[in-house]
């Protein structure tokens, strides 16, 4: 083994080496080519001498330098870009894609295409369709949420009510299935633990507020309802109907329960005024009990940091709970099937001098060689294979995985650009670490493995059950998403979002919970939302229509 690995490392040593030298393996006497991109969402800039990046570089001849959002909105960062009319080569602006799109920043790439296979695979006509934008044409490639061959879902990588590990093994892992009997079991574990081993205060609940990722407070009520995440508002599936989730008998039950939290100091003081960073510092220190979040908004760094600190032996690792307002309701937490979030992706700008180079290298990035370097990095330091021809890791590959100098001289995943879950060309391997049945389980740390078995599952979706995929009009977010102030509705959707901003954390806070909600509802009423949910009824009808058209 440690012989095998010192081969791969000076082998490792040996390709970047090269790629410096001048990537002969590449092409003849052609410098490697480096495109910029910025990423409207928080991020980690990798060494600029990293070492898969390079052995990427001598496969593509391509690399690309990323920046990512620090101390602004999307919105604010893509107006300043538009404001000074220069872009990076490629660009996901987040919320901020209607603006480029408007700016007229952005490449239509229909005349493109066919002309790259891998990015031509990657979505389906149906898929490419839903893409084009009021001109008729299409300006980016929807990155996340697509599968290859089998899903292989092991990680559940959205919303959820998490809870630590702890919590459940100190109650002998009950069967937690309502909002109340979460939060009771919340209250009961911090009255008999109201510190962590050192001392250190416990906060049994906290709520991220900031900006966009405000979603951690308002959008419960669709999911304790037994609605999937369409993010702003609910479809009803049977009437093709759109409800408005804000204003439903659940969505006061909810606030409720907030608001009688907050009052026993169950709910983090610090919860409507943290930032996002010290939002994720907090839970890298193992003190909180619970939450919710998405798993991809905060997992793959707080599981790191309480790995390296020996957190996740004390039980501080979080499972996903199946919760609903009542007992006896399906869930829909977690849908079988991708997820095409229209609304934004990956753009070739107006400012890039070699589009054809820019569409190579994403279309390069997709080959199933170079889709390993990205997620499983290099075998024999990354990853070994079996005789079975499966990828497995050791603890020590692992560890070494989630370390962050590791991670920035040596990962790179180009994290923003188009990849797949599911499974490998192989037939054999999944795409990512994450969805290898055997690694994911050896993985996990042995106070997951115990709750699992407790509860009689392996996976984190095991734990909250697979709802069958939502209607074709899946996610309705995909469009508010993009809503701008033109429309009256657009207008509506602004203000109704700066109105539960500001007066959710007031409702949960107060002191007389009846007064402040009628009060809540009273300006919120006054957004006129019904502007909004005429236009979201809109679309989920043009959205049917469409879809009927490859039936």
């Amino acid at each position: 083994m440690k012989r095998k690995k010192m081969v791969a490392l000076l082998l490792l040593t040996a390709m970047t080496t090269a790629a410096f030298a001048g990537t002969e393996t590449v092409m003849a006497d052609e410098e490697v080519k480096e495109f910029t991109a910025f990423f409207a969402v928080p991020g980690s800039e990798i060494n600029d001498d990293n070492e898969i990046q390079q052995m990427i570089a001598q496969i593509t001849g391509a690399k690309c330098k990323e920046t990512w959002l620090t101390g602004q909105t999307a919105q604010e960062a893509v107006g300043t870009l538009i404001a000074g009319g220069e872009y990076p080569d490629m660009i996901d602006g987040g919320d901020g894609m209607a603006q480029l799109y408007d700016a007229g920043a952005l490449i239509a790439l229909d005349d493109y295409i066919d002309d790259y296979p891998n990015i031509k695979e990657f979505l389906t006509e149906e898929e490419w369709d839903k893409l084009r934008q009021d001109d008729g044409h299409i300006y980016w490639i929807q990155q996340f949420g697509n599968i290859y061959g089998d899903e292989k879902a092991t990680t559940h990588n959205d919303e959820a009510f998490w809870i630590q590990t702890r919590v459940l093994e100190w109650a002998e892992y009950p069967e937690i299935t309502t909002m109340d009997q979460y939060f009771n079991l919340l209250e009961e574990y911090n009255e008999a633990n109201p510190t962590m081993e050192d001392g250190t205060a416990n906060i049994p609940y906290t709520i991220l507020c900031d900006d966009w990722r405000y979603f951690c407070l308002e959008n419960a009520p669709q999911f304790l309802d037994g609605y999937p995440n369409d993010g702003s508002v609910i479809v009803d599936p049977e009437e093709l109907k759109i409800i408005d989730y804000n204003t439903t008998p659940t969505a006061k039950r909810y606030f409720q329960k907030l608001n009688e939290e907050y009052q026993k100091g169950i709910i983090d003081p610090e919860s409507f005024t943290q930032t996002y960073d010290e939002y994720i510092a907090k839970l890298s220190t193992g003190r909180v009990l619970g939450m919710i979040d998405q798993w991809w908004d905060f997992a793959y760094t707080v599981n790191d940091a309480l790995k390296q600190q020996g957190l996740d032996t004390a039980g501080c690792n979080y499972v996903p709970l199946p919760i609903t307002i009542d007992e006896g309701m399906t869930n829909q937490w977690h849908n079988s099937g991708g997820t095409l979030n229209v609304a934004s992706g990956l753009a070739i700008t107006t400012s890039c001098e070699d589009v054809e180079g820019a569409l190579q290298f994403i279309n390069d990035l997709l080959s199933q060689e170079v889709h390993d370097l990205r997620f499983w990095g290099v075998e024999g330091v990354d990853y070994e294979v079996d005789e079975n021809d499966e990828y497995y890791r050791t603890e020590e590959m692992r560890l070494q995985s989630s370390d962050t100098a590791y991670k920035a001289s040596h990962t790179c995943t180009y994290s923003y650009f188009p990849q797949y879950s599911g499974t490998s060309h192989d037939g054999i391997n999944a795409m990512k670490p994450e969805f290898q049945a055997k690694e994911f389980y050896d993985g996990l740390s042995e106070d997951v493995k115990e709750c699992f078995a407790a509860y009689g599952v392996e996976t984190y979706v095991e734990m909250l059950g697979t709802s069958e995929a939502p209607g074709p009009w899946y996610p309705m977010y995909s469009y508010s998403n993009n809503m701008t102030t033109s429309t009256e509705g657009g207008m509506a959707w602004v203000k109704m979002g700066e109105i539960k901003h500001e007066y959710l954390p007031q409702v949960v806070m107060a002191d007389d919970f009846e007064s402040a909600w009628e009060n809540y509802l009273s300006v919120y009423e006054g957004c006129n939302p019904q502007a909004f949910l005429d236009e979201m009824q809109e679309e989920l009808d043009r959205r049917m229509e469409a879809a009927a058209k490859y039936q």
